[in-house]
């Protein structure tokens, strides 16, 4: 990101020679003239760092603590200028919210250095311990000025799916592990005038060139299902999903990781805050979901899976397929009482397709091939499948597309239990 210094002196040659030190690629120095100039711009811009001489303010005790005041959220680092040596002078500066006091004159080296050591203190303080990339706080603070500065940059939401079940399985470092390498696949192709970003454990931003950032998300894409089949076993790869253990999630399968990225080309027109271009952004990586593997959706409203769209069309229909009439009439009775419309119709044409849907085996697995069909029908993509079944061949039923095993007999509150996770999920 490009870190932002604001000089407030009203001088003409200093304040300009301490500009011309400290301007370059990565830094940007604005200089205010008076004290309303100022905080229109602390205000606006937020910058990291902030120089105060006395010559706007004879009274920088005063000033800095109506500075600190102002900017208690982002709270920048400040220096302050002052013609006097006196220590008491100091103190009071000091104590007054100023992270350092200069007496001038300077020698400007030493003010260029000591100047890039309060940033790069300030932006190491702000780095993810895990991924050392900016926080939230800074993540924050580079899209508010996205939108302040109408900047022609674009900007992409990524998301990461199903890191927590990936965690399940191969634990809380491989899950790390599996991060560092998407973060090392995203900087491999970032440019000096990006910007990076982590807003959480598995919600990445960032702003590039808008001619690069359809280009750029295509890559990820690519690149990510390209390299995450490498930190599955090959029993995982060769099943084409994780299976979850533990005592509650056992039998549950799992997609593998993906990506879901969502991005706005430089439409800030309409967008008036942070929060509503956040909003927005979420939206589009909702909207990016496909059943399968990594993608991505840019505000032209164009996927790039083509037939892979995924139409969510499920609601709150349960399907039972369950021979026992005694039990099918049981569990539909309670998945009733919990608030369900429960179904025995699936194939009537223009029939929105369930949510959850029960189906017994049989007692040789004959019923696995409807199984399949529905799990490769369309119509269906969206919909969760439960498999009961008095033969325990996990894997068989599992292969045949079963998001859930379940092991007759079965207490009713598991299965119930199973329906409301996998209808929320």
């Amino acid at each position: 990101m490009l870190s932002k210094i604001l000089i407030i002196d009203k001088r003409k040659e200093l304040p300009a020679k301490y500009k011309k030190s400290l301007d370059d690629e990565q830094t940007a120095v604005f200089i205010s003239r008076s004290i309303k100039d100022a905080l229109n711009e602390i205000q606006q811009s937020e910058p990291e760092l902030i120089i105060i001489s006395d010559s706007i303010n004879n009274n920088l005790s005063d000033f800095c603590e109506r500075i600190r005041a102002l900017t208690y959220n982002t709270r920048p680092v400040i220096v302050a200028l002052s013609k006097s040596a006196d220590i008491n002078d100091r103190i009071q500066v000091l104590d007054s919210g100023a992270d350092d006091f200069w007496s001038e004159p300077v020698n400007i080296e030493e003010f260029k250095t000591r100047i890039k050591a309060h940033l790069r203190r300030e932006i190491e303080s702000n780095l993810d311990n895990k991924t050392l990339l900016p926080n939230y706080k800074i993540v924050m603070k580079s899209l508010k000025r996205l939108i302040n500065d109408n900047s022609d940059k674009s900007v992409l939401l990524i998301g990461v799916d199903n890191l927590n079940e990936y965690k399940s399985v191969y634990s809380d470092i491989a899950g790390d592990k599996l991060i560092q390498a998407f973060v090392a696949i995203v900087k491999s192709a970032t440019e000096t005038s990006d910007f990076f970003g982590q807003i959480d454990g598995q919600t990445f931003l960032l702003i590039t060139n808008i001619h690069r950032a359809e280009k750029f998300a295509a890559y990820l894409t690519f690149a990510f299902d390209t390299i995450v089949p490498k930190f599955y076993s090959e029993a995982d790869v060769n099943r084409g999903y994780m299976l979850i253990k533990g005592d509650r999630l056992a039998g549950v399968r799992a997609k593998f990781v993906s990506l879901r990225i969502g991005g706005i080309l430089n439409d800030y027109e309409l967008i008036k805050s942070t929060d509503a271009l956040l909003e927005r952004l979420y939206a589009l990586v909702k909207t990016a979901k496909i059943p399968t593997g990594s993608n991505y959706i840019i505000d032209r409203l164009k996927l790039s899976g083509g037939k892979n769209v995924w139409n969510n069309s499920t609601n709150g229909k349960i399907y039972i397929n369950e021979p026992d009439e005694s039990l099918a009439l049981l569990i539909r009775t309670t998945l009733e009482l919990q608030g369900y419309d429960v179904t025995e119709n699936i194939e009537e044409e223009g029939v929105i397709q369930p949510s959850v849907l029960i189906l017994d085996s049989g007692d040789n697995l004959e019923k696995l091939d409807f199984c399949r069909k529905i799990k490769q029908s369309p119509n269906f993509a969206n919909s969760k499948i439960i498999v009961t079944t008095s033969v325990h061949d996990k894997t068989a039923i599992l292969d045949s597309g079963a998001d859930l095993y379940l092991p007759k007999p079965y207490e009713l509150t598991d299965l119930i239990r199973w329906v409301e996770y996998l209808y929320k999920n």
